[in-house]
């Protein structure tokens, strides 16, 4: 990150890394340079970035500022070119993209199916899936002794459970994992993201007339059934909402189960104050991971229906606000001086690692259950399992979206009985 002459009347330029190479010293340098920033993303394209936890979490929740991509003044001027990548997370039709009574009609067919007593369902399903995997973890080790626990555990258990929770038949999950792929990483080429839009569409068509031609006990199915009432979902919000879902409940996911295995190899006193308590201190693990090292860094993008001003800076009415998910969450003035520090006895839990306001995600109960299902019995299975590589090495995933790392190579040890 770069950035300018620092003055009271221009906010700081910063030019954000799209690999995501050093987020949360990037967040901290933000941090410095005041509580509203100016940024320059891929392709030179400008948004804010407000940096302070609070005034972040009163953005999310005011009336003024939006997610309606419609509302982008740049967009609407022809300045974001078609082809640029991040659009295919902003332009969107579904409840992410939309405000107000479009932005709760698109919801609420999602909040009437996609219920935690859905999840709870697959519970057997999900301890088998969890179950089988730990089991082929050995097969996995390469002759160098050393696993790659994003590779072959982490990344494709929560497609796994989301594409069963969906309904997308087996044979395709690998390909939605590499579609997923092309949306979040930064080095996706215009090409690609073209391509990726294209595929996605003609995927979902399928899955939508298998479904109505012969419904099923999930998600899918459910939608469409809800889906002719008042106020049904076009076939394009359906494909929008469940592109959602699979990219949500995949990446984060992922994201979320690295990350606190990271964090506990890299803090043994927190790992032996785990391994000390009872299931409890399992939930305090993932919820102190959500809030150090959050799934998602920066997120595209709010817009302003009117001009606001924050701290004192006045953003203009359509201009583009990115949030720093995983930045705010180690705001010293939320977290105290210790705010770097992984500590699952920290006192204040509350973090906003799934945004805010009307917007928040839909599915952190979902994410929440697949690091519960997956961590315990990973950490159970191999009681001695350690990082094989330093933790400064690791490679982030690039991405200005997702917050990991690509790899996760461990020592397995001895799997206990």
């Amino acid at each position: 990150m770069t950035e300018s002459t620092v003055d009271q009347t221009s906010p700081p330029l910063v030019h954000i890394d799209p690999l995501g190479t050093d987020r949360h010293g990037e967040a901290a340098r933000m941090r410095e340079l005041g509580p509203v920033v100016r940024a320059e993303l891929p392709g030179g394209v400008r948004m804010w970035v407000v940096t302070d936890y609070a005034l972040l979490a009163e953005l999310a929740a005011d009336p003024r500022v939006g997610r309606d991509w419609r509302n982008w003044e740049a967009l609407r001027r022809g300045e974001i070119p078609d082809d640029w990548p991040l659009l295919s997370m902003i332009r969107l039709n579904n409840a992410m993209a939309r405000d107000g009574a479009e932005h709760r009609r698109l919801r609420r067919p999602l909040t009437r199916s996609f219920t935690r007593n859905r999840v709870e369902r697959l519970r057997p399903r999900i301890d088998q899936i969890v179950a089988t995997m730990l089991d082929e973890l050995p097969g996995r080790v390469g002759p160098d002794g050393i696993v790659d626990l994003r590779r072959h555990y982490a990344y494709p258990f929560p497609m796994q459970v989301i594409c069963e929770l969906i309904g997308v038949p087996e044979p395709w999950w690998p390909r939605f994992r590499e579609l997923i792929d092309t949306v979040v990483r930064a080095d996706t080429t215009a090409e690609q993201f073209l391509a990726t839009q294209q595929e996605r569409h003609e995927l979902w068509q399928r899955l939508f007339a298998m479904r109505r031609a012969e419904p099923a006990d999930d998600l899918t199915s459910a939608l469409l059934a809800d889906n002719d009432g008042e106020g049904a979902l076009t076939d394009d919000e359906l494909e929008d909402t469940l592109w959602m879902l699979i990219g949500a409940g995949h990446e984060t996911s992922i994201s979320l189960i690295v990350n606190a295995t990271r964090a506990l190899l890299t803090h043994p006193d927190q790992l032996a104050l785990v391994r000390a308590g009872d299931g409890e201190t399992w939930g305090r693990v993932v919820e102190e991971t959500l809030r150090w090292d959050a799934p998602v860094g920066n997120f595209p993008a709010r817009f302003p229906v009117e001009d606001i001003t924050v701290a004192g800076v006045t953003i203009p009415k359509g201009d583009a606000i990115l949030a720093p998910w995983s930045g705010v969450n180690r705001d010293p003035a939320q977290y105290g001086e210790d705010a770097d520090r992984f500590d699952i006895d920290r006192p204040v839990k509350k973090h906003m690692a799934f945004g805010g306001g009307p917007h928040v995600c839909i599915g952190p109960a979902l994410a929440r259950f697949e690091a519960m299902a997956a961590l315990p019995p990973l950490f159970a299975r191999y009681p001695d399992l350690r990082l094989a590589a330093d933790p400064a090495e690791l490679s982030a995933v690039p991405s200005i979206f997702s917050n990991s790392v690509s790899s996760l190579p461990v020592h397995l040890g001895p799997a206990k009985d």
